[in-house]
């Protein structure tokens, strides 16, 4: 019985293809105009009780079935009609009976009616209606993806419900796109009604006039209740179902079923509805029109709308009266005692304490002026960039950044924002929504005035310009910047910074996990049996630190792997990970074929590894504080060559004291990269910009 349930829409599709081929005796005839009426009964009243056009996603299908069934009936009958001298089960009969009342040409009228209403009012709207709503549904996808992207970035939603959000716009552009070709179904539905009606007709008189002998006058008073009465028990469902199909497509601004939002609009308007009751007792004056019926109208509306009235007034008047005996008549509503209550018992619950511990893996506070920049009902963009950034962020680094949340403080100024990792504040800035920022060219020609400040991401000398001085700022050669990319270029390089801090221990199993779904064999093999996901997250951890991508998952699980055989610390490992993946290393540190570095004098890096020093916690360097202060002092004089070049410096050294290399100038110089010579393609020439000695 299940098999038969799940597998009943073939089995009425291939029993509608037979109605086209075996003829059918009037009584089962009959069965199948009762059930056509019935189903499209069904589906009228579906359409006006669905709340969304998606509850009711199988209609475009739906359509075309009932189509198929209608066209199935119909030459079902004619051919019982033209077989068997116009006689044709008794509904049909008795529709035309009853139409007809034995006048051919109101019965013909009526048909005709009842087509046309179908054909170029229905039909017609819905066509439209399906045509436009498809198009503009489409138009309008992007903007709802990146609506939900920016719900999901700035943390108003969860992956779950963007993935749901997803997928009911593609479902509601699909079903907008199938509704569009279904009402061409309809339409053409019309159109064959009229065609199959006129041979029923024509077809009936020649085989009477012709075969049957009969006269003009029998033929025509037989054939013409048959041929009405078959027009009329297919066109009525045809009717239900096209009125059905514009409910479908008109339902866009929905809120309810179609009965509930009736009921609920015209309620709302009780004014309307006694001014309409109102013109009715006007047209009694009227000579000639029916006065009783009128006035019998007009004093329903008139005492309706009055009582919807009274009704909202009285709803209106609940809450302030409500208000002045709470407050002892001055007007002041004091506090609800349940509420009170509600309120005290939350306090008392220890599990309610711990939502105000949580700390947000990164935050971002502004003060009120910058609040345009951000809102997105004032036109503010930073949502949407936010969520650029995170996407090429991740297809960059293979580390998806955490969900940013925006704050506005009112314990800032009002141009200041506030940049926090983990509930702890890492950066702040200050800008200007109506200037623009001109960064200052290595050679300037010529000043401009404007107000004198810090880029505050990289610390380049500028100037908060007006809108009118940009053009001459940039022919000085200034680098003009909008306030929106000013704070956003600020959030995203402090982000890169602290990428490193953002990798938990959660965000470690995901990559995992994401892994094994192509390579489950590599991933069973490496954890837990040769690495524990603590140690995999440090050795992941410190390629992010040192801007290393870990997007190449495979290539560092299989380095691993093969290192694992040989070594146990996890400082050899990663550098063995760096060798690996050199050609991503060179790709992100190089320019063209070249690369210019700072270079290490052999004696300083002979010094270097006779100063390793075994200790509780691995290898460390232990350097004399003379030769430590050199290198630093060497360094700086470095640094600001290549800030004259206008790129990331680049520390050369070999592989074995590069990571205590790094280590003894991270902390004085952050933005400085240290790389080993096995970290870069062979291909790629070498430019000593300057050299480190002892």
């Amino acid at each position: 019985m299940k098999n038969i349930l799940n597998n009943a829409v073939s089995l009425i599709v291939v029993m509608i293809v037979l109605l086209l081929i075996i003829p059918l005796s009037p009584f089962f005839l009959d069965v199948m105009i009762i059930l056509n009426i019935a189903v499209s009964l069904i589906i009228l009243l579906i359409s006006m009780n669905i709340k969304e056009a998606l509850e009711f996603s199988i209609f475009p299908s739906l359509l075309l079935i009932t189509t198929l069934y209608r066209i199935g009936i119909n030459i079902s009958s004619t051919r019982s009609i033209l077989s068997n001298s116009g006689t044709a089960g008794q509904v049909i009969k008795s529709m035309g009976d009853f139409v007809l009342q034995g006048n051919v040409v109101v019965g013909v009228v009526i048909f005709l009616i009842i087509v046309l209403v179908q054909f170029l009012v229905i039909t017609k709207g819905a066509e439209r209606v399906a045509e436009v709503a498809a198009r503009f549904t489409l138009d309008a996808m992007p903007g709802k993806q990146m609506a939900i992207d920016a719900d999901l970035g700035s943390g108003l939603c969860t992956e779950d419900e963007a993935k749901e959000r997803r997928y009911k716009i593609q479902k509601e552009a699909d079903f907008y796109g199938s509704m569009d070709g279904a009402t061409k179904i309809v339409k053409g539905d019309a159109t064959m009604s009229l065609i199959i009606t006129a041979v029923n007709f024509l077809g009936g008189c020649i085989i009477g006039m012709v075969q049957g002998g009969m006269g003009f006058t029998e033929v025509l008073q037989v054939y013409s209740i048959a041929t009405i009465g078959d027009g009329l028990v297919s066109q009525i469902p045809a009717l239900l179902i096209s009125t059905a199909t514009g409910m479908i497509v008109t339902r866009a601004v929905a809120e309810d079923s179609l009965n509930i939002d009736v009921t609920r609009q015209f309620s709302a308007q009780p004014k309307s509805i006694m001014i309409a009751g109102g013109v009715l007792a006007i047209l009694i004056a009227v000579p000639g029109m029916p006065k009783l019926q009128l006035a019998l109208i007009s004093l329903v509306m008139m005492l309706g709308g009055f009582y919807l009235l009274r009704r909202m007034e009285g709803f209106a008047a609940l809450p302030e009266q409500g208000a002045m005996a709470m407050g002892g008549g001055s007007g002041i509503p004091e506090a609800d005692p349940m509420q009170m209550m509600e309120d005290e018992e939350n306090f008392k619950d220890i599990n309610s304490v711990y939502s105000l511990i949580t700390v947000e893996p990164i935050e971002m506070e502004f003060g009120y002026s910058l609040i345009p920049l951000v809102d997105e009902a004032s036109g503010g963009r930073m949502i949407d960039r936010i969520v650029i950034f995170r996407r090429q962020y991740a297809q960059e680094m293979g580390l998806v950044i955490p969900s940013i949340r925006l704050r506005d403080s009112s314990s800032l100024n009002t141009n200041q924002y506030v940049i926090k990792i983990k509930g702890e504040e890492v950066a702040k800035g200050e800008i200007l929504v109506d200037y623009y920022l001109a960064l200052e060219p290595p050679n300037l020609e010529k000043e401009i005035d404007g107000i004198d400040t810090i880029e505050p991401a990289y610390g380049i000398p500028s100037k908060w310009i007006t809108i009118d001085k940009k053009e001459m700022a940039e022919i000085y050669g200034y680098t003009v910047i909008d306030p929106l990319s000013v704070m956003l270029t600020h959030l995203s390089e402090t982000v890169k910074k602290h990428a490193h801090e953002l990798l938990n221990r959660q965000e470690v199993v995901r990559l995992i996990d994401n892994m094994k779904k192509q390579s489950p064999e590599l991933v069973d093999e490496l954890i837990p049996n040769l690495i524990s996901y603590g140690n995999f997250q440090k050795i992941l951890t410190n390629l992010l630190k040192e801007g290393i991508p870990i997007k190449d998952m495979e290539t560092i699980m299989e380095t691993i792997v093969d290192s694992s055989m040989t070594v146990r610390d996890l400082d050899s490992i990663t550098e063995n990970i760096r060798v690996a993946l050199k050609r991503t290393i060179t790709r992100r540190f190089c320019e063209g074929n070249s690369m210019r570095v700072v270079t290490l004098d052999a004696e300083l890096e002979k010094n270097i590894i006779t100063s390793l020093t075994n200790g509780d916690h691995g290898v460390y360097l232990a350097l004399s504080p003379e030769v430590m202060q050199n290198v630093i002092t060497q360094m700086s004089d470095e640094v600001k060559k290549f800030q004259e070049l206008g790129q990331a410096p680049i520390i050369l050294t070999s592989q074995v004291v590069r990571i205590h290399v790094y280590r003894l100038i991270e902390q004085f110089f952050p933005d400085v990269y240290v790389l080993s010579f096995n970290e870069i393609s062979n291909n790629i020439q070498i430019q000593a910009v300057g050299n480190i000695t002892m």
